[in-house]
């Protein structure tokens, strides 16, 4: 445990000793806040919710969290600092979790930081504190799930621009997965349990009924192992790319 709070501490330092950390945030809370209040309409809707802050997240998360990402392993390789940190007293799964902790950290600050929308809604109205509550914690596990699998695409390059490509196109069949336009490509010829399997792995799914309210284990269930798939295949190719 103290290898990997030591790792964690040592990531969230490199975050905040350039400037990307900040740029990163800044960028996000521009984009939620336009995506809020002008696409969404917050105020024209008339109801004191947060169904459009929450709608648009699994969009920027598209974009934003394969940029955060796409360094984690990719910069260690290309920089040789991989084997110093491989040198060190820690396992490579601890170095997988403390990597993994400290983007989903930063990633958690960056989204605490849009509290005035929901400050603005309660003095607006009377919303639903818990709805609104159980779509953050919805928000940021799906957060976890797109670092999850963007770090263990960026243990497979030194690019971090194929790492960000590879990691938004993935995450975007993963949002997609449960529409009906790819079902019904799927339908066609493939068995119905596994098109029903296809649907359920959509990332919509599960954070719609979140943020509606609607607190389903199985939803937590998805998002947790999604993230622990993803995390045993990041220690994986990390080993098998030691010697690269």
């Amino acid at each position: 445990m103290n290898s990997i709070i030591a790792i964690t501490r040592r990531e969230l330092a490199n975050y905040f000793a350039t400037p990307v950390a900040y740029v990163f945030i800044v960028i996000f809370l521009v984009l939620t806040g336009i995506f809020t209040f002008y696409l969404g309409g917050l105020y024209e809707r008339g109801q004191a919710d947060l169904q459009p802050f929450f709608a648009y997240h699994p969009w920027l998360y598209l974009f934003l969290i394969p940029a955060l990402s796409m360094r984690l392993w990719s910069e260690e390789r290309k920089t040789g600092t991989i084997e110093l940190l491989m040198t060190l007293p820690v396992t490579t799964s601890e170095a997988v979790l403390g990597k993994f902790i400290a983007a989903w950290a930063f990633t958690t600050l960056a989204l605490v930081l849009t509290f005035p929308i929901w400050v603005t809604v309660n003095y607006l109205g009377s919303p639903d504190n818990a709805v609104i509550f159980a779509g953050y914690l919805g928000s940021l596990f799906m957060a976890g799930a797109f670092l999850a699998l963007g770090a263990a695409i960026s243990a497979l390059t030194r690019n971090q621009v194929i790492a960000f490509v590879i990691t938004a196109v993935l995450c975007f069949a993963f949002i997609l997965s449960g529409f009906p336009l790819v079902l019904d490509f799927f339908s066609g010829w493939l068995p119905h349990g596994v098109v029903s399997a296809i649907s359920y792995l959509s990332f919509l799914t599960h954070f719609e009924a979140v943020t509606k309210g609607v607190i389903d284990v199985r939803d937590a269930i998805f998002f947790l192992s999604f993230i622990a798939c993803w995390l045993i295949a990041n220690v994986m190719l990390v080993e098998m790319k030691k010697a690269d």
